[in-house]
């Protein structure tokens, strides 16, 4: 198994509160309002490890927004949130007199504007301190169980990485706990560690 040291993902940390802080700047703009977001551990496991109780969660069904990123490595990143906190984020964004039944019709759209704000963000961080190109596609946005999801993502030949990000985002003092999930394959988990060696080499 390849491992990520003490340094390396400290070092990660810093890329993406760099993102989170971009990203959070973005939101503060739609919602017209602080928002805090924060990254406050990041660890690699094998995907194999991750259920609900892995990542502290106890919903049985999530938000997830999903997009691929390509360039100097090729991954997978998935928004994750719980099915409630996704509404409770959706509500926030679209403003707080909005009904229940009219968040359904805007769930898809906002979260994948959420989604693609915060992936970006931190991509564009991770490209910016790495000094790698990363190219991303177009969100899209899911509601289903973890299983479901990570059904989705990951190689065929091989069992994938998966870097994981632990989030807080607070909008109008709400706070919603979260996961930024890449998914990599071995190769690409190599050259992420490479580029990250890198960067410390520069610093």
């Amino acid at each position: 198994m390849i491992s990520l040291t003490e340094l390396h993902l400290d070092a990660l940390s810093e890329v993406f509160n760099v993102g989170a802080g971009r990203a959070a700047a973005s939101l503060s703009e739609i919602v017209g309002d602080e928002v805090r977001l924060s990254v406050p551990s990041v660890e690699i496991r094998k995907s194999s490890e991750i259920d609900r109780a892995v990542m502290g969660l106890d919903s049985e069904r999530f938000g997830a927004v999903h997009q691929t990123f390509t360039g100097a490595f090729e991954a997978e990143a998935v928004l994750l949130f719980t099915e409630a906190h996704a509404l409770e984020i959706v509500r926030d964004m679209m403003g707080s007199q909005i009904s229940l039944e009219d968040l359904a019709e805007f769930e898809q759209e906002a979260m994948c504007e959420l989604g693609n704000i915060i992936l970006n963000a931190c991509l564009s961080a991770m490209a910016d301190m790495l000094n790698i190109p990363l190219n991303c596609s177009l969100p899209d946005y899911t509601v289903a169980t973890v299983e479901e999801i990570f059904q989705r993502v990951g190689t065929s030949e091989e069992e994938p990485y998966l870097l994981l990000l632990h989030i807080d985002l607070a909008i109008e003092k709400r706070h919603s706990e979260g996961h930024l999930i890449f998914v990599l394959s071995s190769t690409s988990l190599r050259e992420l560690v490479a580029q990250i060696e890198h960067f410390m080499g520069g610093i």
